[in-house]
């Protein structure tokens, strides 16, 4: 079970959201909401081996061994630990957890067709599993060309008709309704979904500029806002600073390379708590990282005291750390500090 648990842990650490940015409409926000549920169900427990408290990537949960959380599996580790679990399946055939597990793994690593074969398997087993539903629904439209319609929506309805609140289910109904113009049934499942989160939570935020496009294309006013308490301290919950690359290492870049910028708990999981992409064409890059740009409204930069702050220039675009990448991170800081500097000038061991 334990390297179970590792491959868990380990999709966790793998930035899901930047997996399926702009892959979704009708914005980067909508894809950042979708991505924070398939982050979710992949990392923090929707795994069918244990609760997030299991995992210990959750604010208040035990966490691991120091020397197992210093240890940042490679993407070559993390796909062989896939084609382990694949292997295994093999040999059980009727365990509904092991593919389904498998299924998330594969949309995880972005290989949507191999993700299909394994939802079905766990779909025939589980047929009135609401959650394994909308995650088939996710990876069936990434595989047919993020096409939402046809056997995708079928899957979302049937878990809608299952567990009506089903978050995902609800934010890819909204997606399919917005691709057919049906912009106020969009803003009827947005708005159900934003209701199913606190107002004041990163997710919830995040839902609400779709809801204000799908109410601006459809031509519906906006509703009135109900009287709110002031968030307190909402300004003080983010980084800023400058990201700058060394001088000794710009020759080993495009200006179309993939950058980085994240803040990680010193003391809590080891999966961002926020995450900027940009690309080295903008260095030097003045920075904000903020609650808005969590992978998960329980993982936040408001939730941790101190933090650091890195940056990594990948030539693959993936948010996995791998061998050739460079990066450079700061000394821990207090959220809500200003100015900080990050120099990208070491490159990651081969």
């Amino acid at each position: 079970m334990t390297w179970f648990v590792l491959l868990a842990a380990t999709l966790g650490v793998v930035s899901v959201a930047w997996l399926t940015r702009a892959l979704w409409r009708p914005s980067t926000t909508l894809a950042m909401t979708l991505a924070v549920f398939v982050f979710a169900v992949a990392g923090l427990g929707y795994v069918g081996i244990g609760s997030p408290a299991h995992l210990a990537l959750v604010p208040g949960a035990a966490q691991p061994p120091a020397s197992a959380a210093a240890q940042t599996p490679t993407a070559e580790q993390v796909v062989a630990m896939v084609d382990q679990l694949a292997e295994r399946m093999k040999s059980q055939p009727d365990n509904a957890e092991g593919w389904l597990m498998l299924g998330r793994s594969y949309v995880a690593l972005g290989k949507h067709a191999d993700a299909v074969a394994a939802y079905r398997k766990a779909s025939a087993l589980r047929p009135s599993d609401a959650n394994l539903l909308a995650d088939f629904a996710y990876a069936l439209a990434m595989a047919n060309q993020r096409n939402l319609q046809g056997e995708p929506l079928k899957l979302i309805d049937r878990a809608l008709a299952i567990d009506a609140v089903q978050p995902k289910a609800l934010a890819l109904a909204g997606t399919a309704a917005f691709d057919r113009r049906d912009y106020a049934l969009a803003v009827k499942y947005w708005e159900k979904l934003a209701q199913t989160q606190p107002p004041d939570s990163a997710f919830g935020r995040q839902v609400q500029p779709s809801i204000a496009e799908a109410r601006r294309l459809g031509g519906m006013s906006a509703p009135v806002a109900a009287p709110t308490a002031p968030v307190a301290a909402a300004s003080s919950a983010q980084v800023s600073g400058t990201v700058t690359l060394a001088a000794a290492l710009k020759g080993k870049v495009s200006p179309n390379d993939t950058v980085f910028v994240f803040a990680r708990a010193v003391d809590g999981p080891r999966m961002p708590l926020a995450i900027l992409r940009k690309q080295v064409k903008d260095l030097p890059l003045n920075f904000t990282l903020d609650d808005s740009m969590a992978m998960s409204p329980q993982a936040t930069l408001s939730a941790f005291p101190r933090v650091v702050v890195g940056a990594r220039i990948s030539k693959q675009g993936v948010a996995m750390p791998q061998a050739g990448d460079l990066q450079g991170i700061t000394m821990p800081a207090a959220v809500g500090a200003r100015g900080l500097k990050v120099e990208i000038n070491e490159e990651i061991g081969r």
